[in-house]
């Protein structure tokens, strides 16, 4: 009877878990280009690009999911890992991290072009991010942030 219940409860559990789990979208170049095109009415966009693998973008996301809370700020994560990854690794890992912001991954094998279209000054190393001021104000850092380095681009007119 206790197994019983052990295994109910375990089950009960592990779809709780599921439901919670944030949805990652797999995009290609094409989408990537509208995600960046502008910022929502009064709100700075913020596209971070990271991956799994890659140990400062894993110690900068929990600054990107604060300011994720800020009213006036829209984030998206876009992780670089594999589409072979999605499941396994870096939905896992999504969940793991509680990570409420946008997510997505891009499912691109030539990265070249977009890392050119994305900003001319990125050399394609991650963690890179873009931020999209609400007068369209592009603003490009390439490297580990933190988050009042996040707030004092943001703060920018």
């Amino acid at each position: 009877m206790k197994r019983l219940l052990f295994l109910l409860l375990l089950s009960f559990t592990t779809s709780i878990v599921q439901l919670q789990a944030q949805d990652i979208q797999v995009i290609k170049k094409e989408q990537l280009y509208q995600l960046a095109e502008s910022s929502p009415e009064g709100k700075t966009k913020i596209i971070n690009f990271w991956a799994t693998w890659c140990r400062p973008c894993i110690e900068e996301l929990p600054a990107f999911e604060s300011v994720n809370k800020m009213e006036q700020v829209e984030v998206h994560l876009v992780s670089m890992d594999f589409i072979e990854e999605l499941d396994k690794k870096v939905k896992n890992f999504a969940q793991k991290k509680a990570l409420n912001s946008s997510l997505y991954l891009l499912d691109e094998t030539d990265l070249d072009p977009i890392i050119t279209k994305v900003n001319e000054q990125w050399s394609g190393a991650i963690p890179a991010t873009l931020f999209i001021s609400p007068k369209g104000k592009i603003t490009f850092h390439e490297g580990k942030m933190t988050e009042q380095e996040i707030l004092s681009i943001i703060d920018q007119p």
